[in-house]
């Protein structure tokens, strides 16, 4: 079975920015001085009362140990000691249990020259990177699926692959592996493998807490089979689909359920009343967002001071490009967008209620996971997504080939792309006015509409001012990213 050219080189590209990116780290690390040179700092775990022997090549695991800064010392002190501590649970689990797995299995030769803490870095470093290549083909796969242009999805593939937060996807930090599990779970649920899909999503809300938003989806395609159910033939059995998607939501959601269980185990079971914490009273325990509150200031309106105008210049462009892209959706589909998508041509509303693109009781164990990842979209798109490819065409007047001052947006005024568009405005909205805003490079750099939106402006007919400003602003946060993050200097 063939793999497109078109994967091969965005997989070639994606191993081509992260190592841009980690040269360009390793670079600055060495010319500059760190604001910070406590990284290296490592007490012992809690009720741990000697250290390991030392390692054998000491001056290479202080190095190692020195590049991890900012989040990425919370993530590795979990790996190694667990949750000790209230305001270490605004990190969620899945990067800390990976990273330790590694380390105790495939790096775990490498302790006794370096020190388990650095080996927890090091698996850290080649569990995020290695993440990103397959975020990157799972990316391009799904672009191709929604956006039905191959040219888009790739120009957009690329700018995926050195997108302002690279950085990040680099870096011990959540960005690759919730990208990896995002993506990959809604191309899944678009390629009809809903188990996949479920899967991945719900590790996705391991990942970061903004993974349970990802149930969005499997509510957008549910909305509609329920639409259809109500105005089609057979609606018991449609509603038998509705029932066990709402099941599937469950499932999604369920990991930040867990997770918040297990804390109010931890801190809060056992403990004298006296003794516990605000959020261990009655009612339902909101530990995650009194720990964001509490120990990061996160609320709503609170970063609305004079003094964190610099944070939201920094913010500023990829809010800007973000606005942008969920304006010209509203622009071209309207009517959808009031409507979540309910007034749409009736061929439209049936690829949005599909759940069957891929050839029913197809083994998915047949083949290798990274096999998957690199060849199903074909054979989606040969099979049961070739009705997707002919009716998002057909029944969208406005999914005709347009250009206007430059912009080709054949395909993203798909009704596919509406879930996505109404994800992005809530994450942005979010990110504006309850968080740290200069956090939104990051925060939002795994949505899809910002690089499709922007597909349509690079490597069109003609570079325009828009195009070479999107261009610019990819490279300078690339640069900076590497420079200010690595040597410990605010960034986002």
């Amino acid at each position: 079975m063939s793999i497109s050219g078109d994967s091969r080189r965005i997989l070639r590209t994606a191993i081509f920015s992260r190592l841009l990116v980690f040269s360009l780290m390793c670079l600055w690390r060495l010319l500059l001085h760190p604001y910070d040179t406590s990284a290296a700092l490592n007490p012992p775990c809690l009720g741990v009362a000697t250290a390991g022997a030392p390692p054998l090549w000491p001056r290479a695991a202080a190095a190692i140990e020195r590049s991890v800064v900012w989040d990425g010392v919370h993530f590795l002190r979990i790996a190694e000691c667990d949750y000790e501590y209230e305001q270490t649970f605004a990190f969620f689990p899945a990067l800390p249990v990976f990273i330790s797995l590694l380390a105790r299995s495939v790096f775990a030769p490498l302790v006794p020259l370096l020190g388990f803490r650095a080996v927890l870095a090091l698996a850290g470093y080649a569990l995020n990177n290695a993440a990103f290549l397959i975020a990157a083909v799972y990316f391009y796969r799904l672009s191709v699926l929604v956006l039905r242009d191959e040219a888009a999805a790739y120009r957009a593939s690329m700018l995926f692959c050195f997108n302002p937060a690279s950085v990040f996807y680099s870096s011990i930090y959540s960005e690759s592996l919730y990208a990896w599990f995002s993506l990959g779970g809604v191309f899944h649920l678009l390629s009809g493998s809903n188990a996949m899909a479920v899967l991945l999503l719900a590790l996705s809300g391991l990942v970061r807490s903004n993974g349970a938003l990802n149930a969005g989806y499997l509510f957008f395609r549910d909305l509609h089979r329920a639409t259809a159910a109500i105005l089609g033939k057979k609606p018991l059995s449609e509603l038998k689909g509705v029932a066990a998607g709402g099941l599937k939501i469950g499932c999604v959601m369920t990991p930040l359920v867990f997770f918040q269980a297990y804390g109010y185990a931890k801190l809060c079971l056992g403990r004298d009343p006296k003794e516990r914490r605000p959020w261990c009273g009655p009612g339902i325990p909101r530990l995650y967002g009194y720990v964001q509150s509490h120990y990061w200031d996160v609320g709503f309106l609170r970063y609305f001071q004079v003094k964190q105008l610099p944070n939201f210049l920094l913010a500023s462009p990829m809010l800007l490009l973000a606005t942008c892209s969920i304006m010209e959706y509203v622009r071209l589909r309207p009517e959808a967008v009031l409507s979540l998508g309910l007034r749409a041509p009736a061929k439209e509303r049936k690829i949005a209620a599909a759940t069957s693109a891929m050839p029913s009781g197809e083994p998915i164990g047949r083949f290798t996971f990274m096999r998957l990842i690199l060849n199903l979209a074909d054979r989606g798109r040969r099979r049961g997504n070739q009705r997707l490819l002919e009716l998002g065409t057909e029944g969208n007047p406005v999914v005709r080939q347009r250009r206007h001052g430059g912009r080709a947006f054949r395909g993203y005024s798909s009704l596919l792309v509406l879930p996505f568009v109404y994800h992005l405005a809530f994450m942005a909205a979010v990110a504006f006015f309850v968080m740290h805003v200069q956090v939104a490079t990051r925060f939002l750099s795994a949505s899809p509409p910002i690089y499709w939106f922007a597909a349509g402006y690079v490597g069109g007919d003609h570079a325009s001012l828009t195009s070479r400003l999107i261009v610019v602003y990819f490279a300078t946060f690339l640069l900076l990213g590497s420079l200010l993050f690595s040597n410990f200097y605010p960034f986002t």
